[in-house]
C-alpha cells in the first residue's frame, strides 16, 4: 500500500513539473514529429550564454522525434538532431522577436530545442507564432550516398504558424 501512495505522489510531483502548454504538432515525411511547447521559464546552462530566468518570460520548445511509423526505421522516439529552428512570434500590435532554438537536455523532455525568451510585448496579448525548420547546416552534417539517394536531405524546409496565443498562464507558472 505504502509503495502504491509513493508511486501516486510521484506521479503528480512529476506532473506539477512538466507542466507544459502544448502550442501544436506536425508529422513531416519521412516519419518525424514536431510538438511545439511553451514552457515555465528556467536557469539553463552555461548561464552567460543563455537569457536569465529573473529577464525571462517563458522558455519557448520544439520536440523532433522519429514516430513509430518511419519510413527510415529510426528507433522510435529518438531525437532528429542538427535541425535549424527559428521562430518568429508577433503581438497583435505588431511588435516582433525572431529567436534560433538550439539543443537543450531536461529530465522531462530530454533532448529537445529551446530558448528563453522575454515576450516582444506583455502578458495580455495575444500572439503568432511561426516555427521555421530547416535542415541542418551542410558544413556540420554529413549525409552518406544511401540516405541521399533514397531520400535527399534530412528534411525539407519546413514551417508552420500557430495563431491568437495567450501566454499569461505559463508565464505566471513557477518551475520550482
Amino acid at each position: 500500500m505504502h509503495k502504491a501512495i509513493a508511486i501516486f505522489f510521484l506521479f503528480f510531483l512529476n506532473l506539477s513539473i512538466s507542466e507544459e502548454m502544448i502550442i501544436g504538432s506536425e508529422v513531416i515525411y519521412p516519419g518525424i514529429e514536431f510538438v511545439f511547447e511553451a514552457a515555465p521559464k528556467d536557469t539553463i546552462y552555461p548561464e552567460d550564454l543563455h537569457l536569465p530566468e529573473t529577464e525571462t518570460d517563458l522558455h519557448i520548445e520544439m520536440l523532433a522525434n522519429w514516430t513509430e511509423t518511419n519510413i527510415v526505421e529510426a528507433p522510435k522516439g529518438g531525437f532528429v538532431a542538427y535541425l535549424q529552428v527559428k521562430v518568429k512570434m508577433v503581438n497583435e500590435n505588431g511588435q516582433t522577436l525572431e529567436v534560433l532554438l538550439s539543443p537543450h537536455l531536461n529530465l522531462i523532455d530530454n533532448l529537445h530545442y529551446a530558448k528563453n525568451i522575454k515576450l516582444p510585448g506583455t502578458l495580455d496579448d495575444l500572439y503568432d507564432l511561426t516555427f521555421m525548420i530547416s535542415p541542418p547546416d551542410k558544413d556540420v552534417f554529413g549525409v552518406h550516398y544511401d540516405w541521399f539517394n533514397r531520400f535527399g536531405d534530412l528534411i525539407k524546409p519546413y514551417s508552420v504558424t500557430y495563431e491568437d496565443l495567450n501566454f499569461k498562464e505559463i508565464a505566471l507558472k513557477q518551475r520550482r
